[in-house]
């Protein structure tokens, strides 16, 4: 394979895709960068799931400049991959452009085909419906054993519910998931109450799943990995509040009683929901 010519790619002003795939092959081509050479699909699957959460960041905080940036990051770790495969004789950049164009043009039969919808909805139906087609998906359970396990746990679980409520299988309403998770807390009780650490372990697992599940029932479908990181971000906020007022008393938070620790985390509170 002839590498492109680095002398023309450093006179541009201006670089395209085409650029970003020479970049890579050269990176990784005799002569290149020995870390670039030395990656394999393997050894950078970490670096995808961080440079993904990275964009999402960049959403959250409405960072134009941030999210091209971080884009551009996603990118490269296609390109990498690509190339690692087009070395490996697996596939190439032109595979991966026709086999996604295919895709969308498959599952918008409403765009590009005869079919009429009315509403996202309906959309959403005929892409779930087309998909599992498309997989050989001819049961729910096929179409549950497709989502990554590789997904955070939380996403997973309320992904695998969703597949269940498609089928017909699913609680009626949020009464009835609030009622089944305080079953599993009066069970975990149980477990934790017997000694047997196996068996409570189960249970709060089967705990987290109801709860994950009761997000669904929310006003508006709520996303449990959002609700659950606000939650995250409020007890870091109260806790900040928390060690300044322990700091300023002169209390040692790892040997004060529980008393102690009780009322400067409501003071905490008080003062975190003060100040929004």
């Amino acid at each position: 394979m002839q590498l492109p010519n680095i002398a023309e790619l450093l006179k541009k002003t201006r670089y395209g895709t085409q650029d970003l795939q020479d970049i890579v092959a050269i990176l990784r081509a005799p002569g290149g960068c020995p870390w670039d050479a030395a990656q394999t699909h393997a050894s950078i699957r970490q670096n995808f799931i961080e440079e993904t959460y990275e964009v999402v960041e960049a959403i959250n905080q409405s960072d134009d400049t941030m999210l091209c940036e971080e884009l551009g990051d996603v990118l490269l770790q296609v390109a990498l991959h690509t190339q690692m495969s087009i070395e490996r004789g697996a596939f190439g950049w032109e595979d991966v452009t026709d086999g996604i164009c295919r895709k969308l043009i498959e599952r918008h039969p409403h765009v590009f085909g005869m079919v009429e919808v009315n509403g996202v909805g309906e959309v959403l139906r005929n892409w779930d419906a087309i998909k599992r087609k498309s997989k050989g998906q001819k049961t729910t359970i096929d179409a549950m054993e497709h989502v990554p396990r590789e997904l955070p746990a939380l996403m997973r679980a309320c992904k695998i519910k969703s597949k269940a409520q498609k089928a017909g299988f699913d609680w009626t309403s949020l009464e009835g998931v609030l009622g089944h998770l305080e079953s599993e807390i009066a069970e975990l009780r149980k477990a934790i109450a017997s000694g047997d650490d196996a068996h409570a372990q189960e249970v709060l697992g089967d705990m987290l799943f109801a709860a994950a599940n009761a997000a669904r029932f929310m006003p508006q479908n709520c996303d449990a990995e959002i609700l659950l990181n606000e939650a995250t971000d409020k007890f870091t906020r109260r806790f900040a509040h928390l060690e300044t007022l322990a700091a300023a008393e002169g209390v040692d938070l790892r040997t004060c009683d529980s008393a102690v620790q009780n009322r400067l985390w409501e003071t905490a509170k008080a003062i975190a929901s003060a100040n929004g």
